[in-house]
């Protein structure tokens, strides 16, 4: 079964991420400092549950996670893509970009769509480089 997983960060620096999905035994939740905490806090309580379930009787719920992130947490998470060079890349503004990632302005869903096209594109070339 497929749960998406998203990730929202906090005005005050912290993120959290749950699951849209309802399951009749659970739902799962993450916080932490970061993205990544977030996501460890989550995928613990996941692992926590699914011991709880076996030790009930129940048989444990085996998840594939999709992942959304908004822009501020997705540039958090990864930390190593250089914002303005993946702006210049979707046609967007670099500092209306860097803007986007520190929470000062919002982006609506044309400047998403954009973005998508752009880190898919940059994931397909990865993909097929080789060293």
């Amino acid at each position: 079964m497929k749960a998406n997983i998203v990730f929202e960060m906090a005005k005050d620096g912290g993120c959290s991420c749950y699951m849209l999905e309802e399951l009749p035994d659970f739902g799962l939740l993450g916080f932490g400092n970061t993205p990544q905490e977030a996501k460890a806090d989550m995928l613990k309580a996941y692992e926590e549950i699914n011991d709880l379930l076996v030790k009930e009787g129940k048989t444990p719920i085996k998840l594939e996670f999709v992942y959304h992130y908004d822009m501020k947490s997705f540039f958090e998470y990864f930390d190593f893509l250089n914002v303005s060079k993946i702006a210049e890349r979707a046609g967007i503004n670099p500092s209306l970009m860097r803007k986007y990632t520190s929470g000062v302005a919002n982006a609506g869903e044309g400047q998403y769509l954009k973005l998508k096209k752009a880190i898919n594109s940059i994931a397909k070339e990865l993909a097929v480089a080789n060293f």
